[in-house]
């Protein structure tokens, strides 16, 4: 009879311990499968440091109220079986998930980055600007980041910033990234796009890096019509040719820009300024980049079309009138600068026309242009 009590007691314990673990099963199936969403404000971060261990993991989840309990998100994991996979990195929470949609963004790496992009024909500096703006740090920071010439020293030994070969392209990056990550993001993509063949193809012209890239930034700043980019490279090969002066309105501007001068115009006395980026004071090619070119600028330098122009000028719609000799240049510029502005002004639209002449720092094109001025 005592044997009889002990087995039934026994009995009763199995099943009890068979349907606490069958609630328990039922539980946790349940919570990995049940959205949650504890905190308060409108997003949550959580960073997951490298090598952290998934107990760790789990306890940050929990206390930012990602999950209501680290043990469901260890229980995700073993029925995922993804618990060697997780990514480090910052995450942002905005809505109720489940711990297995926790579990697949950690796996996915589908880590929290903002986007900047920064357009072509940009200087370090108005790039540091818009670094500043978009709120990813100071610009300053963006600026000395800048100045470190080692990333492309195998490439351009008389850099001394890195003018010209920051590349323009969007960029995601974590919150908390440093200038210096996204400069040298900007440096690889560049390398990237200055590749194998297009070195091969500079070799062959006898041109640097550093004159390509300056070549590439001229044209950058003059159009932003792609079909216009190889012929303004025409002109720009064909003066350094036969030896005629770039007279780049942009180096103009560029050199006023660096002295923080530069109010949207250029006047007569500036083409005088003592500096070896003025290209009416000294021939060839200015120094360095005036800006950042992208592959288009890149490409139509070392692929010119083949024309015999050595001028053009604004026809202040955004493109551009070519012209073969300086007499032709001097009809060009009295059309579509003199008797334009002239029109404009006595029909009391000076202003508007002068804001369409003007698309970039490099569209001027008056009589004291560089492309005005007789060889």
């Amino acid at each position: 009879m005592a044997v009889r009590k002990v087995l039934a007691l026994v009995a009763l314990v199995v099943v009890l311990a068979g349907g606490a673990a069958a609630l328990a099963g039922w539980l946790g199936w349940n919570g990995i499968h049940q959205p949650y969403k504890g905190y308060s404000e409108p997003e949550q971060f959580v960073v997951i440091r490298q090598g952290a261990a998934s107990g760790a993991i789990g306890r940050s989840l929990a206390d930012a109220r990602i999950v209501s309990d680290a043990r469901l998100f260890r229980a995700a994991l073993w029925w995922t079986g993804q618990g060697r996979n997780l990514k480090a990195g910052e995450y942002r929470f905005d809505r109720a998930m489940t711990p297995l949609e926790v579990v697949d963004l950690l796996v996915r790496g589908d880590v929290y980055t903002r986007r900047i992009t920064f357009p072509e024909g940009l200087t370090i500096e108005e790039m540091s600007k818009l670094y500043e703006e978009h709120g990813f740090g100071r610009a300053r920071d963006f600026v000395q980041a800048a100045r470190n010439v080692e990333r492309i020293s195998d490439l351009d030994a008389d850099a001394t910033d890195l003018e010209g070969y920051l590349f323009p392209e969007t960029y995601a990056l974590p919150r908390d990234a440093p200038a210096s990550s996204l400069i040298d993001a900007m440096v690889v993509r560049f390398r990237a796009v200055y590749g194998e063949e297009m070195r091969a193809r500079a070799a062959t012209q006898e041109l640097t890096a550093r004159q390509l890239v300056t070549l590439a930034s001229l044209v950058e700043k003059e159009t932003g019509k792609p079909e216009e980019r190889p012929i303004v490279a025409a002109v720009y090969r064909n003066r350094l040719k036969i030896g005629m002066p770039m007279q780049a309105d942009p180096t103009i501007v560029y050199v006023l820009e660096k002295a923080h001068k530069y109010d949207g115009n250029i006047r007569r006395g500036d083409l005088a300024i003592d500096s070896r980026y003025n290209t009416y004071k000294y021939p060839g090619l200015p120094p360095g980049p005036i800006a950042s070119p992208g592959k288009a600028s890149l490409d139509a330098a070392l692929m010119p079309r083949d024309v015999p122009y050595l001028y053009f000028v604004s026809r202040n719609d955004r493109s551009h009138v070519f012209a073969k000799t300086f007499a032709e240049h001097t009809a060009n510029v009295m059309k579509f600068q003199i008797e334009f502005f002239r029109n404009q002004r006595a029909a009391g639209g000076r202003g508007q026309a002068a804001a369409s002449a003007r698309p970039t720092s490099a569209s001027r094109a008056g009589p004291r242009s560089s492309r005005a001025t007789a060889p």
